[in-house]
């Protein structure tokens, strides 16, 4: 099998006391042409591991392959194969689109042109426009672009649709999907669990140092044992509902209450609404809000650890 990335026992361990255990033994590979998730709250060493993958981080212990080399024997030869956008890309606000790449198109020996990578990302009208003049959506997609440059094999990127409007993502998803199109390599930290499920063919849920699931999203997904989610809340906010209760309900798999609110991760739902509404009136409870949809990565990563894989507000 090929691989664009292998990681063999991976340790990143920052000194302290007691040392912080950032990244406890992480092993996964991704194979050449695919798109990989890696999902986590803050803190789980998702960003430890992506930066020993691109060369910003030495590893405590373990292996880290990138395009079958190491970073400590093959550090130039890696850099012009790869690609990477930060979350935050800083870039000179008084430079033009246009300067700004041919900039980073001078740090690859090969690539494509500058005009070339504009079009990529649908950017060619801003070429002569200060970065400073961008839009949020805009600096992104100039963000990908200067990873673009170098014409790289595998491109990491880390949160990039992060504070983006809807429209500003969805251009960006394109963009990966035709990257990848090409029989390119993509390394992806997302929150968005529909950004996720559409891009990539397979993900790691970190968590606390260590990958706790694997998997196609789709297999993730089957593997709590149910597809729909029921969320309702109710008009009697001083009751907390007996949660054995809402257990026994027919084809309900597990459920959970967080803050105000009830979840119930259910196979079939036209049969437990009819028995849930009855549940509710029965107790004579009044129902404030409910809806049901489609279980989703944040459903596996709560039925896993028992948080939210985003920290909602009180």
């Amino acid at each position: 099998m090929n691989h664009a990335i292998r990681c063999t026992d991976l340790v990143k361990t920052y000194p302290g006391k007691p040392p912080v255990e950032a990244v406890r033994g992480i092993n996964f590979s991704v194979e050449v042409g695919e798109c990989y998730g890696v999902l986590g709250p803050n803190g789980a060493g998702k960003t430890t591991t992506i930066e020993i993958l691109e060369g910003l981080l030495a590893a405590t212990s373990g292996t880290a392959e990138v395009l079958s080399m190491n970073w400590k024997n093959n550090a130039t030869a890696i850099r012009e194969r790869i690609g990477v956008s930060l979350q935050e890309t800083q870039l000179s606000e008084r430079q033009s689109v246009g300067e700004t790449l041919s900039l980073f198109r001078s740090f690859y020996n090969s690539g494509i042109s500058p005009d070339e990578a504009l079009a990529r990302v649908s950017l060619q009208e801003k070429e002569g426009a200060w970065i400073e003049t961008l839009s949020g959506g805009q600096k992104q997609r100039l963000a990908v672009a200067t990873a673009l440059v170098g014409d790289p094999e595998l491109i990491f990127l880390d949160e990039p649709t992060t504070g983006l409007d809807p429209s500003s993502r969805r251009e960006l998803w394109e963009i990966i999907e035709n990257f990848k199109a090409n029989g390119k390599t993509v390394l992806i930290t997302t929150h968005y669990m529909e950004e996720a499920e559409r891009l990539c063919d397979r993900v790691a849920i970190f968590d606390a140092g260590k990958i706790i699931a694997e998997g196609t999203p789709k297999e993730l997904i089957r593997s709590i044992g149910a597809e729909h989610v029921i969320e309702f809340s109710i008009e009697q906010k001083h009751l907390t509902l007996d949660l054995s209760l809402l257990q026994s309900l027919p084809t309900v798999e597990r459920v959970d209450h967080d803050q105000a609110n009830y979840h119930i991760t259910v196979s079939e739902p036209h049969i437990v609404l009819p028995a849930l509404i009855n549940c509710l009136a029965k107790q004579q409870i009044t129902l404030a809000s409910l809806s049901t949809r489609h279980a989703s990565l944040e459903d596996v990563f709560v039925n896993l650890t028992g948080r939210h894989l985003i920290q909602r507000d009180d």
